[in-house]
């Protein structure tokens, strides 16, 4: 059964997703995401929401952006690790992950589990927003291969 903590993972993905969907397009329309978690290594929230962004883009559904999600680990002696594993995550001082859209690198979501400074979180942003370049081009390229006609 959905707890706590898959609830509030809910809410950040729906308040994500209706952020960047166009819904004044298709009025009276209901969209039904579905995302089944089989294994988690780390960074799930960020997992998902990449997820929803290919669901959302894979439908056809109008977008005024992509989005990505980015996951930062901050160590013990300050350093920043992206895409940490499960185990990185436990060992960790704070887990910050990001939405990021497409258009301009906005925040559309942050979320953070631990404490850090305000300048910490600005480097976490900065690097999941560098990041992100490297999720849309794997956006670009996989629908590029999904639609090529070779």
């Amino acid at each position: 059964l959905a707890g706590v903590l898959e609830r509030s993972r809910e809410q950040l993905l729906r308040q994500t997703c209706e952020a960047v969907v166009l819904g004044v397009l298709h009025p009276r329309t209901a969209i039904s995401l579905v995302l089944q978690v089989l294994s988690d290594a780390g960074s799930l929230l960020s997992c998902c929401l990449n997820a929803a962004c290919m669901a959302l883009l894979d439908a056809g559904l109008p977008l005024s952006a992509l989005f990505c999600g980015v996951t930062c680990a901050l160590q013990p002696d300050g350093t920043i690790l992206l895409d940490p594993t499960a185990l990185q995550e436990q060992e960790a001082r704070a887990i910050l992950t990001f939405a990021i859209a497409s258009s301009e690198r906005k925040v559309l979501m942050a979320t953070t589990k631990g404490s850090c400074s305000v300048e910490e979180m600005q480097q976490c942003l900065a690097a999941a927003q560098r990041a992100a370049n490297t999720i849309f081009q794997f956006y670009r390229d996989s629908v590029r291969r999904r639609y090529s006609k070779s």
